[in-house]
């Protein structure tokens, strides 16, 4: 059962919002055994956004409505033509009880450009943003306070349009649901081991690569799962067979003798915030940063030689790992030492502990979402 609540002032993209108080809200008691072991994606908020697309409306009916089922109809093309994008980010709760998020306005440009890579929409970053702040007004209480927890935010916009036919759709629908995300790690931050994927392409050149759509994502699946048949957490894409891309859902590093940090290039991978957040904290203490095009034998030469000291990936739900262990079919690149892993994880204290309060944010990369 649920209340309409009037509606609220006009935010800044001038839509009016309305928000529908969900009635069977887990309870006090409920909510905080969730937020004890969240795990990560296991749980849900007790409310969602949902706003509207139409190609003779555009952006209409924005809402804050109880979380739940999404009715469809059959031939809703996003069913059978994949016109579908995503983000993902996070809301931290800091010591004051306040909660932030961080650099959402890079995740909401993200999502536009994937959205024009998709023939979708492209969202207005002030509505992306005031959708944040509408589902933290009712749901900010599941924003978990232990050490290293988060709310976890997901923005996604598909077509929904009921119709069989290769063209964009003129209705979309765009969400955002929210889930209590407990430490990534438990016992500390341990190096991961890598498998190359030499068999499977995550994206090739001029396709979706770029875009956070979850296509690349479903073609990720059966690789990951051979790399797991190997002993491997992640699993490691080529470019054109020889240029390094990215992991399964991170952006991969690695850490020359020098000190200079090197990243692959490529219209294939998607650009990670939290790898260029990672990669300025690294310019600011003196580090050379390069994006380029890598190849695998310039990582396995200069793993042999000693020029590549180690390596690390990067990404919104793990923040920073170190990776001990590249494995191939027919080599495999062990990182033993400690300079690669220790700069990997001081970076990862300074990004975090910005966006939890406890280090100054010197770019001004937090927004306050319950302000």
């Amino acid at each position: 059962m649920t209340i309409n609540l009037p509606l609220q002032a006009p935010s800044a993209a001038g839509l009016i919002w309305q928000t529908v108080r969900n009635e069977n809200a887990k309870s006090p008691e409920e909510r905080e055994a969730v937020l004890a072991d969240p795990g990560f994606g296991n749980h849900f908020t007790d409310h969602m956004v949902d706003v509207c697309w139409s190609e003779k409306g555009g952006w209409h009916r924005p809402r804050v409505t109880p979380y739940g089922p999404i009715q469809l109809d059959p031939a809703a093309a996003v069913l059978h033509y994949a016109q579908e994008i995503f983000e993902g980010m996070k809301a931290y709760r800091h010591a004051d009880g306040s909660i932030w998020t961080f650099r959402p306005e890079q995740n909401a440009a993200r999502m536009q450009r994937s959205a024009k890579r998709l023939a979708l929409p492209e969202l207005p970053s002030d509505i992306f943003i005031e959708s944040l702040k509408k589902l933290i007004a009712v749901d900010g209480d599941w924003v978990p306070s232990a050490p290293e927890t988060s709310l976890y935010l997901r923005p996604f916009m598909f077509a929904k349009e009921a119709f069989l036919g290769v063209r964009p759709a003129k209705k979309v629908a765009f969400y955002v649901i929210a889930s209590p995300a407990g430490a990534y790690f438990h016992g500390g931050v341990q190096p991961v081991s890598i498998w190359l994927s030499t068999n499977y392409a995550r994206a090739g050149k001029g396709g979706t690569g770029a875009a956070k759509t979850g296509g690349n994502y479903a073609s990720s699946l059966l690789p990951q799962a051979e790399a797991a048949e190997h002993g491997c957490q992640q699993v490691l894409f080529l470019d054109e067979g020889k240029y390094l891309e990215e992991l399964g859902g991170m952006n991969v590093v690695l850490v020359y003798k020098d000190g200079t940090l090197v990243t692959p290039e490529s219209d294939s991978i998607l650009e990670g915030i939290t790898r260029d957040s990672v990669l300025q904290l690294a310019k600011d203490r003196g580090h050379t940063v390069e994006s380029r095009k890598v190849t695998i034998d310039e990582w396995r030469e200069g793993a042999a030689s000693g020029d590549i000291v180690g390596a690390f990936a990067c990404g919104t739900a793990a923040v920073v790992t170190p990776i001990g262990r590249l494995l191939a079919e027919d080599f495999e690149i062990v990182h033993e030492g400690d300079a690669a892993a220790e700069l990997a994880l001081s970076l990862r204290e300074e990004l975090t502990g910005i966006q939890y309060g406890r280090v100054e944010d010197r770019h001004g990369w937090l927004l306050r979402l319950d302000a």
